[in-house]
């Protein structure tokens, strides 16, 4: 992380701080109270569980310090990226979404999108710098895409598709805001998870999205408050506490990452290892132009699917799991779930375990 991240997230720490009365809880209650004393309306801080809750505008204004953006919260990382996509598609007909990123945007996008007569195009990563996007296309991208690790230049396409007259969203899931911020680099929003690294302890499901565009915003949070897409109370509150100790979960894992990625890269059953923190990796360049730091996932191949299973079956310090960016380190052959990846295609997410012990337990799967 840049000295920009780590004082936006020392702010972050201490941004409750001024609003506090004397003998005021530290951490933000849980106010789980769907309706509020309104003898009016006007006026009235909150009105409805569906439209906002306390315990929501206390992680927003976390994830708002974060993104140097508002921001508005959502159940899942999904719920967020249907919410931004409904939000954009009104009168916009054309989508271009990464061939190679997150299966489920694809399904969402191919299944029911299409079915309202927009026309969905499926480009890969690598080629999202050079698509056509005329005719005032949405353009969505996931940099590094998931889960293939492949990066595009952000700041590149935002620019092309400024000029075409569209908008780009960017899912940030996999970096985050301390690592990478889309809307410096031009995107009109940003979708993620904070499932993943932001709540840390794979216990809840959350989303967020964040632009600075005060239309989209007012559009993002009507979609909201239509669909009843909204987040509880309680998962909120946790992740605000996840997100308070995330820049340092994410030193460890990204440190620990680049470690573990070197080694695997030197080991002779390791094929096709992708992580944008080796020079010899193809997306290195434009990781460094764009990245505060790499990340801490890590894409390889062993010779087949039964080598995959069995090298994440004798691993004891990997989790079998479809997720990424808790404190346990994880790992999955992707290729179960229909991603187009190789059969022994696995995508380890390195969690906060000691290095030399989690590398020892991982050499060590691989002579199996």
């Amino acid at each position: 992380m840049d000295n920009q991240g780590k004082a936006q997230f020392a702010k972050l720490l201490h941004h409750r701080a001024g609003l506090l009365a004397k003998g005021e809880a530290v951490a933000p209650p849980i106010v789980s109270a769907t309706t509020y004393h309104l003898p009016e309306v006007e006026g009235a801080s909150h009105v409805y569980g569906r439209m906002s809750m306390p315990t929501w505008d206390a992680v927003e204004a976390q994830l708002g310090i974060l993104e140097d953006a508002p921001c508005v919260a959502f159940p899942s990382g999904m719920a967020a990226i249907s919410a931004a996509l409904m939000a954009m598609l009104t009168d916009r007909k054309k989508l271009i979404i990464p061939s190679d990123g997150y299966y489920v945007t694809r399904v969402f996008s191919s299944e029911y999108l299409a079915a309202y007569g927009v026309e969905v195009i499926e480009v890969a990563t690598a080629d999202m710098e050079t698509v056509d996007v005329s005719g005032g296309a949405v353009v969505f991208l996931e940099t590094p895409s998931n889960p293939g690790l492949e990066c595009c230049d952000i700041a590149l396409i935002a620019g092309r598709v400024r000029a075409a007259g569209g908008l780009l969203i960017v899912d940030n899931t996999t970096m985050t805001p301390l690592l990478q911020r889309p809307l410096d680099l031009g995107a009109d929003m940003v979708v993620a998870a904070d499932t993943k690294a932001p709540g840390g302890h794979s216990d809840i499901l959350f989303g967020h999205v964040a632009t600075r565009d005060a239309e989209l915003e007012v559009r993002v949070r009507q979609w909201r408050k239509l669909s009843g897409a909204v987040p509880g109370a309680f998962e909120a509150w946790l992740l605000h506490r996840g997100i308070e100790t995330l820049e340092v979960r994410l030193e460890r894992m990204c440190a620990s990452a680049q470690v573990i990625a070197e080694r695997l890269a030197a080991h002779p059953r390791v094929t096709n290892l992708r992580f944008p923190g080796l020079p010899s990796d193809p997306s290195y360049a434009i990781a460094c132009r764009q990245m505060a730091g790499f990340g801490f996932l890590i894409g390889f191949e062993l010779a087949s699917a039964e080598a995959a299973e069995a090298f994440l079956t004798a691993c004891p310090f990997i989790t079998q799991t479809t997720s990424f960016g808790g404190t346990h380190t994880a790992g999955e052959r992707r290729a179960r779930w229909g991603d187009p990846v190789a059969e022994g295609f696995i995508r380890l997410s390195v969690g906060v375990e000691p290095v030399e012990p989690l590398w020892q337990a991982i050499e060590a799967a691989l002579g199996v």
